[in-house]
């Protein structure tokens, strides 16, 4: 499977790679994303999210776990499972439900959600570089390699 990996500078290069993944995203996709806190997971779903066709803010959902985006075409599931004590609380909000053939779900923290969540079609792990950011992407089925391919 395909692997990419990229520097980046600052913040708008984390925004940019997440346009470019929205150039050529198409549900259904799982995208897991990695790293320490303040790596630019939130800043890289923002990019995507907005380039989607979002016109608002977007805003990480540590406290509410999921925050839902209904745009033209898709349905895009933004979670962060940072905060969750148990992976059982997913079984509880109806986790499975937000995984469907209409759906691009975004998962900060994916661990945290280990053994109920459905696999990634493509990981991201961003991690510190000097005072930028090293971005790796993996992808883990053919619709990730397809993605990857596309994004060289």
């Amino acid at each position: 499977m395909t692997e990419l990996t990229f520097l980046l500078e600052n913040e708008d290069d984390t925004v940019a790679v997440g346009q470019t993944l929205a150039r050529h995203i198409q549900a259904p996709f799982t995208l897991y994303l990695t790293g320490d806190l303040g790596a630019g997971k939130t800043t890289l779903s923002r990019g995507l999210i907005q380039a989607l066709g979002h016109q608002g803010a977007v805003k990480s959902p540590t406290y509410t776990l999921v925050e839902p985006y209904e745009l033209k075409g898709v349905e895009v599931y933004h979670f962060d499972l940072y905060r969750l004590n148990d992976p059982e609380e997913l079984e509880f909000m109806g986790i499975r439900d937000y995984f469907s053939d209409t759906s691009l779900c975004i998962v900060e923290w994916p661990d945290k959600g280990q053994g109920l969540l459905p696999a990634a079609d493509v990981h991201i792990h961003l991690s510190y570089q000097g005072s930028g950011r090293e971005i790796h992407l993996h992808a883990l089925t053919a619709a990730g390699n397809r993605l990857l391919t596309a994004i060289k």
